[in-house]
């Protein structure tokens, strides 16, 4: 245990860190600060995140000492050996928590994130299986203490989802889901086939960085939009309420169409579809860099036959298969509730290797 103390203040760098974080407070503490709101904010976000990191590290550090200097007394009872033991499992937990965080070192991965699902080949099935898939990466959000809200979304006639977009709040949100981007695809006796036969669907799964508040990278400027607004519908297409409080923006340049009813007014549903399309901008400008440079994977696929980064069977055996990674489970419901860790480390370690 003793080399590893010095070992993981060394990897994790956080020397560098505390003088980041004595720079920041200088700078936060200058005269005429404030003058400037948008880089101060951003400033005093970057410092307390490092200031967090570094608690939570300091908080580790001396669970470590503290189980070493137990570690080392004579004539342990059987409880305190228990206890012991349980303390070095929970501080193995929260290494292995920092160094896959390593991973995440793309400049957007700390950022929260934009996830958009679309059926695919299958029609009903492909619905009810997007809406499945929407489930399960609300039950992730809840597993990792992230907020997700759902910006928009658009019912089928008979079941499940047409397509959804949801916002998933929390730090390195988009750094862990982007490698879900891509299409995804069910394999089981579908319960909207007459002879309940195994059916084959596919859905879409499209991960956006959300860019904070203080980025000016994107800039949409007004003649560049068409603003539309409509009534907010839920499910069955019933109205949620008389006014037009749902709001659509059309980015004319690109094409890019987004819409937004999960707030009350249409200044909030504006905001936020603002917001999305801003993400997409960004997702574009990072597609069209990585094909000119050949460095990030993940481009976006069309929903079909030949294009799954994972495979979910349920019928006739359950496997969870990433076919990018070749990690895979036998428990399809733990995935299905949300159990993505394994696929999730597998894919930024995969991403790691493959751009050495």
């Amino acid at each position: 245990m003793k080399p590893s103390t010095p070992a993981c203040g060394t990897i994790f760098d956080w020397d560098k860190k505390r003088a980041a974080i004595a720079t920041l407070q200088a700078e936060s503490e200058r005269p005429g600060f404030w003058d400037a709101p948008e880089h101060a904010a951003e400033t005093m976000q970057s410092l307390d995140g490092l200031k967090q990191e570094l608690a939570r590290f300091e908080t580790l550090s001396q669970s470590l000492r503290d189980a070493v200097e137990l570690a080392g007394l004579d004539n342990l009872g059987p409880d305190e050996i228990s206890a012991l033991e349980r303390d070095v499992e929970t501080i193995a937990a929260e290494l292995r928590v920092w160094e896959f965080q390593l991973l995440l070192g793309g400049e957007y991965d700390s950022s929260d994130a934009i996830l958009t699902l679309r059926s695919g080949a299958g029609g009903t099935e492909a619905q009810d299986w997007t809406e499945m898939l929407l489930r399960m990466y609300l039950r992730y959000a809840e597993r990792h203490d992230y907020r997700a809200v759902i910006l928009d979304e658009n019912r089928g006639n008979e079941a499940g989802l047409k397509s959804v977009t949801v916002e998933v709040k929390g730090r390195y949100a988009y750094g862990y889901l982007r490698g879900e981007m891509g299409v995804h695809r069910l394999v089981r006796l579908s319960p909207f086939n007459a002879n309940n036969l195994r059916q084959t669907s596919f859905a879409s799964v499209e991960v956006m960085p959300v860019l904070p508040d203080t980025d000016r990278s994107i800039e949409v400027k007004p003649e560049e939009l068409r603003i539309d607004t409509l009534r907010a519908s839920g499910a069955g297409g019933q109205h949620v309420n008389k006014t037009e409080s749902a709001v659509r923006l059309t980015h004319l340049p690109t094409g890019i169409v987004v819409a937004c009813q999960s707030e009350r007014s249409q200044l909030q549903n504006r905001e936020q579809a603002m917001k999305l399309l801003k993400s997409k901008l960004l997702q574009k400008r990072l597609a069209e860099e990585a094909a000119a440079k050949a460095a990030i994977r993940g481009e976006f696929k069309s929903a079909g036959f030949g294009n799954q980064i994972r495979s979910y069977v349920l019928h006739p055996y359950t496997m969870v298969k990433d076919h990018r990674t070749g990690t895979e489970t036998s428990n399809a419901q733990a995935v299905l509730d949300g159990d993505l860790d394994s696929f999730v480390e597998s894919e930024l370690q995969y991403e790691q290797r493959e751009r050495k």
